[in-house]
C-alpha cells in the first residue's frame, strides 16, 4: 500500500523549520559541544582520582602547605648581660629640712631680715622680736645686782674691821661669827642677784629668730608687725645645707632589688636636665595600701630641685643575665606575657613567659625561654598556636 507522507498543517507548526525542509537527520551543534564537555570533565575527575590513588594518601590541608605559609621573621636572642635600671616617679623634698619658729616668749616682729630663696649662716639672725619691756626688767636686775655687792663689800669690811678688834678684846668672837655669816649672805647675794640677771639677758637673746644652721631658706611665714609665740608654728623653714633628695616610689619586688649607696640620676619634670646622686635610704617597711616603698635619693643643691614638684628618678638595680627581646616579640593576654617559638616542624608554638626590666634595648625574660629558641619578632598577634610558618631569620632577605 501507498501510503501519503504529506505532514497536516497542524503539525507542521511545531516543527523547526531545518526539519520541516528535510534536514531533521544533521546533529544540533549545542548537544555536540555539551557531550565533548561532560567527557572533558569525567576525564579530569578520573585523572585527580588516579593521581591521590597513586599517591596513597589524602589531600595536603592548606595551612600544612608551606608554600603557602606565611613568613615570619624569627631571631634567637641568646642572653644577654643587663644594666638593670628602675625608672620610678617621686617628689622632690630638703634632705634636713628644718621648721624655725620663736624659741623664747615672743613679741610683735619688728623686722624680718631674710626671704625665701637666701643662704643663711648658723647664728645668724632672721627675724626681730620687740623687747623694749624685757630690756626695762634687765635693767632693773643689773641694778640689783650691784645693790647685792655694795652689801657684800660693806659686810667684807665690817668682818675685817673686828677682826682686827678682836686680838684687843673690844669684839668677842661670837661678833666675829655673826659678822663672817652676815658676809657670806651678801656674797650669796650677790650670786643669786647676777644669775637671776643672766637669766633674763638670755631670754631676751631668745627673743630674736635665730638660724640654727647653715642652709637655704624655702618658705618665711612671717612679716614685720606681726605679733608670734610659743604658739604660732614655723616662721622659716630652711633646708640644712641646701641638700635636696628625691623621694621615689618604688614596688615591694623593685624595693629588694635596691641597696643604700646605688647610683642614680634625677630629671625634674619640665626640665631635660639630669642631676645625679645616690640612694641614702631605703624605706624598712611597705605600705599595705599601695604595697610600695620609698627610696631616698640625695642629691647636691641647685636652683631646678624645687621641694615639692614631681621627678622621674633612674636607679640602678645591678647587672642581670637573661634573654632580651623587643617589645614586639612579647604579647599579653588574660593569661599573661607570652612569645611565639618556632619548633622543628616550623609550627609557631605559644610560650609563656615572665617579663622582667624594661630598658631601651627591650623587655628582659626572667623566666620561660633559654635564649636558644627561634623567636617570632613580629605579626605574632595574627598567628594562632600550632600554626605552619615560614621563618625568615631576622636581616635576611
Amino acid at each position: 500500500m501507498n501510503y501519503e507522507t504529506t505532514i497536516t498543517a497542524e503539525a507542521a507548526d511545531s516543527v523547526p523549520a531545518e526539519v520541516a525542509a528535510g534536514e531533521g537527520t544533521q546533529e544540533s551543534p549545542l548537544l555536540r559541544w555539551l557531550l565533548i564537555g561532560g567527557g572533558g570533565l569525567l576525564a579530569l575527575l578520573l585523572a585527580i582520582a588516579a593521581y591521590f590513588a597513586l599517591a596513597g594518601g589524602q589531600p595536603t590541608p592548606a595551612a600544612d602547605d608551606k608554600s603557602q605559609a606565611p613568613v615570619v621573621s624569627v631571631v634567637v636572642p641568646g642572653r644577654t648581660t643587663i644594666e638593670g635600671t628602675v625608672e620610678v616617679p617621686g617628689t622632690i623634698a630638703a634632705r634636713r629640712p628644718m621648721p624655725v619658729g620663736v624659741a623664747g616668749e615672743g613679741g610683735q616682729v619688728l623686722s624680718v631680715r631674710v626671704d625665701a630663696g637666701d643662704w643663711v649662716r648658723a647664728g645668724e639672725v632672721l627675724a626681730v622680736i620687740d623687747r623694749s619691756v624685757q630690756s626695762q626688767q634687765a635693767e632693773a636686775q643689773a641694778a640689783q645686782v650691784e645693790v647685792a655687792r655694795a652689801d657684800a663689800r660693806l659686810a667684807e669690811a665690817n668682818l675685817e674691821r673686828a677682826l682686827q678688834l678682836v686680838e684687843r678684846g673690844f669684839v668677842s668672837k661670837a661678833d666675829v661669827d655673826r659678822l663672817r655669816a652676815t658676809r657670806d649672805s651678801a656674797v650669796a647675794r650677790v650670786r643669786v642677784a647676777e644669775a637671776q640677771l643672766e637669766e633674763l639677758q638670755a631670754r631676751n637673746a631668745r627673743l630674736n629668730v635665730i638660724s640654727p644652721a647653715s642652709g637655704y631658706v624655702l618658705e618665711r611665714n612671717v612679716e614685720p608687725g606681726q605679733t608670734v609665740g610659743a604658739g604660732s608654728g614655723a616662721l622659716f623653714r630652711i633646708a640644712s645645707g641646701g641638700e635636696m633628695e628625691v623621694l621615689a616610689q618604688v614596688s615591694e619586688d623593685q624595693l629588694a632589688s635596691l641597696s643604700v649607696g646605688i647610683p642614680a640620676s634625677v630629671v625634674p619634670s619640665g626640665s631635660d636636665k639630669e642631676f645625679s646622686g645616690q640612694v641614702w635610704q631605703l624605706s624598712p617597711v611597705i605600705d599595705p595600701q599601695t604595697r610600695q616603698g620609698t627610696a631616698r635619693i640625695a642629691l647636691p643643691f641647685a636652683p631646678e630641685l624645687r621641694p615639692g614638684g614631681f621627678a622621674t628618678a633612674r636607679i640602678n638595680s645591678g647587672a642581670v643575665t637573661a634573654t632580651l627581646l623587643p617589645e614586639s616579640a612579647v604579647l599579653a593576654d588574660d593569661d599573661g606575657a607570652f612569645v611565639y617559638v618556632v619548633d622543628n616542624e616550623n609550627k609557631a608554638q605559644r610560650v609563656g613567659v615572665r617579663t622582667g626590666m624594661v630598658t631601651a634595648d627591650g623587655i628582659a625574660i626572667i623566666e620561660g625561654l633559654d635564649g636558644t629558641e627561634e623567636i617570632v619578632l613580629k605579626a605574632g598577634g595574627f598567628l594562632n598556636p600550632g600554626e605552619t610558618v615560614n621563618p625568615r631569620r631576622a636581616g635576611r632577605e
